[in-house]
């Protein structure tokens, strides 16, 4: 099994992107090929709808026509880039309602780390070792220095709500998770 894996756009036809990830899972389980494509996802959001004066809560994809596959890849030896198989390749390709893959020529381009945890395909595990009530120093961005007081932590949006004193005012900052550090005592 590969040790380094990255994230592929695959576009489809429009509507059609819960049955392209169910086809490409039943080939990867027919073809027994767990180690070269590791996971599909088609990003969801939960919204409230108010319809009728009635309230519901929809699952909406939030990138309609686009299945998020990730992929072994491996080593070109001849340009040195990071590539996935020809057989992964084809089998994304060939499954029916994908019309290709996102990048130039239909040529696969991975995201980023950064594009992969904005879009939501992947949480960014924190380990954190404060809690509500705990001194923090801001260790990244703007208040990088700022000593403060963590007034409320959110896991699933990787934030925390920190308390600083800013021109002798308290005021909240909402920082990602890993931006801050326990305060020494």
């Amino acid at each position: 099994m590969a040790e380094i894996s990255r994230w592929y756009v695959v576009h489809t036809y429009s509507g059609y992107e819960n049955k392209v990830a169910t086809n490409i899972e039943k080939v990867v389980d027919n073809r027994k090929m767990h180690d070269y494509i590791l996971d599909v996802k088609v990003p969801t959001e939960t919204v409230t709808e108010i319809k009728d004066d009635q309230k519901k809560e929809v699952e909406r994809k939030i990138f309609p026509g686009y299945v998020m596959v990730k992929v072994a890849v491996f080593e070109n030896e001849d340009t040195g880039d990071l590539e996935m198989t020809d057989d992964t390749w084809y089998v994304i390709r060939n499954t029916r309602g994908v019309t290709g893959f996102v990048g130039p020529e239909s040529k696969p381009v991975p995201l980023t780390d950064e594009e992969v945890y904005a879009m939501g395909v992947e949480k960014k595990t924190v380990k954190i070792d404060y809690a509500v009530g705990d001194m923090v120093t801001i260790i990244d961005g703007a208040f990088e220095g700022v000593v403060g007081v963590v007034r409320e932590i959110d896991t699933e949006k990787n934030a925390v709500c920190v308390v600083i004193s800013m021109l002798g005012r308290e005021t909240p900052v909402e920082l990602e998770l890993d931006q801050v550090q326990k305060a020494e005592e």
